[in-house]
Order: structure tokens, then sequence, then C-alpha cells
């Protein structure tokens, strides 16, 4: 798995954290040059500013707390902070039959495939499932679900082009409850450009839900596209606003340089890293785990 994340954070690690490597082994001291240089590799690894400022800030204190003498003992100390900034709380079990999932974020961010890997996940685990094409707004969103339900062997609750998002979310809680399914997972339309009916749309959904069985949806991800950076970070804002978020799904990670972005999501938006996409396959799929991803950027080739 190790092998995995590690190939998947490769133009990450070329590109942005093989230059902490190097600047720590460069450096014969800890000074306010070694922190610069790590301050700029950080920002320019899409790790955001705020988020920087704050590691920087912590790196100068537990120096001097701990009374780091070289450039390694400050490894080992950012090593640890950026290990504290990603942890999660711990997963609950899943104790809700449907276990509803409602997946947001914009078109283009690989929600789909997002939740195709989803879906296979908990069949892996011998959990029936079933898809709800509520991104009516697009055909082809429809039918790409409907083809993904088809190879993955699950159910699929879908309407026309043009129908009402709630009205397919109500059928597929009504199929699911009436046939004992273990997973509920709703696809969503993702149009930014009508944002304010796309988060009203999302809230009524949201009510339905809830209607239907009180408590849900049990979990709400959203799908961001790694290779966005902190433009991810400002489009997922306005989705946190309409519907309760709890987890984030990071997806093409292997495609993109600015893998640094999961460092200030937490920080951010106050949500976890849960899922992590690795390529357009089922199986390029992992859940997040801090110290592997940390492994994975700070490997030497």
């Amino acid at each position: 798995m190790l092998g995995k994340i590690k190939q998947g954070l490769k133009k990450t690690r070329e590109n942005v954290f093989s230059k902490l490597n190097n600047v720590f082994s460069v450096h014969k001291k800890i000074d306010e040059d070694l922190l610069e240089e790590i301050e700029e590799i950080l920002i320019t690894g899409d790790v955001g500013v705020d988020t920087t400022m704050e590691i920087i800030e912590h790196l100068r204190q537990q120096a001097k707390r701990q009374k780091a003498e070289s450039p390694e003992d400050l490894q080992k100390i950012l090593k640890e902070e950026l290990s504290r900034q990603l942890l999660a709380p711990p997963e609950e079990s899943v104790t809700h039959r449907p276990f509803v999932v409602l997946v947001v974020g914009v078109n283009g961010t690989g929600k789909t495939t997002s939740i195709a890997k989803l879906a296979h996940h908990y069949k892996q685990q011998g959990k029936s499932v079933l898809l709800a094409a509520a991104d009516t707004f697009r055909a082809a969103a429809i039918e790409q679900l409907d083809i993904w339900a088809q190879r993955l062997g699950c159910e699929i609750i879908k309407h026309q082009q043009g129908a009402d998002p709630a009205a397919v979310v109500f059928d597929a809680l009504s199929a699911a409850k009436a046939r004992n399914v273990d997973y509920v997972i709703i696809d969503t339309a993702g149009r930014l450009h009508t944002k304010v009916n796309l988060m009203s749309e999302l809230s009524k959904i949201y009510r339905v839900i809830d209607k239907q069985i009180p408590g849900a949806p049990h979990e709400v991800i959203l799908v961001i596209d790694a290779g966005n950076g902190q433009n991810a970070i400002n489009q997922a804002r306005e989705f946190v606003k309409a519907v309760k978020v709890n987890s984030i799904f990071l997806t093409k990670l292997d495609g993109t340089a600015r893998g640094g972005v999961v460092l200030s999501i937490k920080r951010q938006l106050g949500i976890p890293v849960k899922y992590i996409g690795l390529g357009e396959k089922m199986t390029d799929f992992e859940l997040f785990n801090p110290q592997e991803f940390l492994e994975g950027l700070f490997a030497k080739e």
C-alpha cells in the first residue's frame, strides 16, 4: 500500500518535498535562512500561506523548547507537526442501515468515478450498494453512473434528465429500505456557475433525506480535485455552507504536484481528508492514512 501511495505522490514529492530533504541536508544549523527556505517550499507546494505560517511558527517555538541543534532535529519536528495537522478523529462504526452517503462537489473533480471507487470498496466488504443518480442536470452523468452500476453489480435508481433530483433521492431511499440495502450513495450536480440554485437544490435534497431517514445522511463526502490546489478549498467553502460535509475525498493526487493541499484542507475547512484517489481504476482508492501519506511525501527515491 505504501508503494502505491509513494508512486501516487511522485509529482508532489519530486517537485516540492524532495526540496525539503535537500534543504535539511545542505544547511548546517537552524537559523532564519533555513526557516525561510522551508516556508517558501511549503507555499510553493500549495500548503497555503496561513497553514505554512502556522507550521513555521510551531517549528520556531519547538526548536527552542526542545533545544534542537541540527537541521535533522528540525526535520523531525516538522514531520511531527505535519502529522498533527493531518490527524483525523477515529472512524465511527457503521450502525445505520441503510447507511446514506451524500456525495457533493464541482463537476470535473472526478465525482462519479469516486462514487464508483467507494461502491467497489463497500462491495469488497460484502455489502449491498444502491446508487442514486441525482445529478439530473446532465444526461451524461446519469448514463455514466448507470454504466458503473452495471460494472459493479449495484442497483441504481435514476429518472430522466431534468427530473427533480430530490424525487430521485426519495425513490432511492424508499427502494433501499424496501430491499434492505446496506449502503446508498447519492450523486449530485456540481454546477458552480448556477451557484445559488445549486446550493438551494442540495439543501432540499438534504431535507428530503432527513425526512425519509431521520439523522441521515450519515456521511457527506465533498470531492476535491487535488490539482486545483488552494482554489479547490475556495470552491469547497460553498458546499460546506449548503450541507454538513464531514469528510473529504481528494482525487487525482497522482497527476499533480499540489498534493501539499492536503495539509491545509483540515485547517481551513475543519474537515478531515478520509479518502484519496490515485488513478482512474476502481482499485485506485485508499482510505487516507496520515503516516503513510507523510512517508510517501518524504520518501527518498
